[in-house]
């Protein structure tokens, strides 16, 4: 036992060793990646002690770690209101319908550009379809409320003028149909924008393939499905990996933006629910805790993909 911890520890040594010369070869390398590393020990792992604020019961004149403990106790608040019980619900429902419907969404777009050959007609989709991606939700939301208005929206006046509705829909008030709007604006917003990295993908195909292909005989859908496809699958299966991390977040500024009380039954996610109890009632402990086992969930959904991704094709992110 003593001998294969020894051999361990000078495995790991020569390791270090091996590694500190690679580094040292080649030091400029590491000084660009230098403002990375200081980005997230500031950004990311320093405010890991603020979660100490999930188990204690915060006071402001007292700071974090003068404020008394409290266990547990923020967490069995938090799961024992309906108001969570709600957020929860609502937050893997969109979350899932989002995965469902906007994650093939890019991938289509690229697959269809792909098969476009008139370049500059190509070029232009490109571009409108990547517009939206950058226009801040406050303005989509604004441009969406206009749009979907139920007594000026231009939706609602061709539905009564060409389809004879009697009467308007309610998209962003009713229950019914918020869903169903979240989804279609998601998509408009960032499906051009979410296809880039299909596109380079499939640009990275070796022609060779497709040329063998059409020797052979494959029509356009063939060549789509035995070349382009499995050479999407390890980017497609990486992307979902990460997509399902963030399973618990459904979108807060798309739905902070567009939802009101009125759809709060099908709307209220956990990210509105940690803004109105942390910012809005200053329970700055009881908002922590949620934060807190929203990202623990996202780990582990990271972590199952990532295995069944390896059992299934080995292409998981590690």
């Amino acid at each position: 036992m003593q001998l294969r911890e020894s051999s361990l520890h000078k495995k790991g040594l020569r390791r270090f060793i091996s590694d500190f010369r690679l580094y040292k070869k080649h030091w400029a390398l590491a000084v660009l990646l230098l403002p990375t590393i200081i980005y997230f020990v500031i950004f990311k792992y320093i405010p890991i002690s603020g979660l100490a604020m999930a188990f204690k019961d915060y006071k402001i004149g007292l700071g974090i770690w003068a404020s008394p403990w409290v266990g547990l106790d923020n967490f069995s608040f938090a799961f024992s209101t309906a108001t969570f019980t709600r957020a929860f619900t609502n937050t893997v429902i969109i979350s899932f319908l989002k995965i469902l419907t906007g994650f093939p969404a890019p991938i289509i777009l690229a697959l269809l550009l792909n098969e476009v050959r008139h370049m500059k007609y190509k070029r232009t989709i490109q571009t409108i379809s990547y517009l939206p991606h950058f226009l801040s939700w406050v303005i989509v939301a604004g441009l969406f409320s206009q749009l979907l208005s139920p007594t000026t929206g231009v939706v609602n006046y061709v539905l009564k003028t060409y389809f004879g509705l009697d009467k308007p829909i309610y998209f962003l008030g009713s229950n019914d149909w918020f869903r169903g709007t979240l989804i279609v604006t998601d998509i408009w917003k960032d499906v051009g924008w979410g296809s880039i990295l299909y596109i380079a993908s499939i640009a990275g195909i070796d022609p060779s393939m497709y040329e063998a292909a059409v020797c052979d005989g494959a029509n356009r859908f063939q060549r789509l499905r035995y070349i382009t496809l499995p050479s999407l699958m390890p980017t497609i299966t990486i992307m979902l990996i990460l997509r399902v991390g963030n399973v618990m977040v459904a979108g807060f500024d798309q739905i902070f933006n567009l939802y009101n009380p009125a759809v709060y039954k099908t709307a209220d996610i956990i990210d509105t629910f940690v803004y109105r109890y942390g910012i809005g009632q200053m329970k700055y402990s009881l908002s922590t805790a949620v934060g807190l086992f929203q990202n623990l969930i996202g780990f582990v959904m990271v972590v199952g993909m990532n295995f069944v991704a390896n059992k299934i094709n080995d292409s998981g992110i590690w």
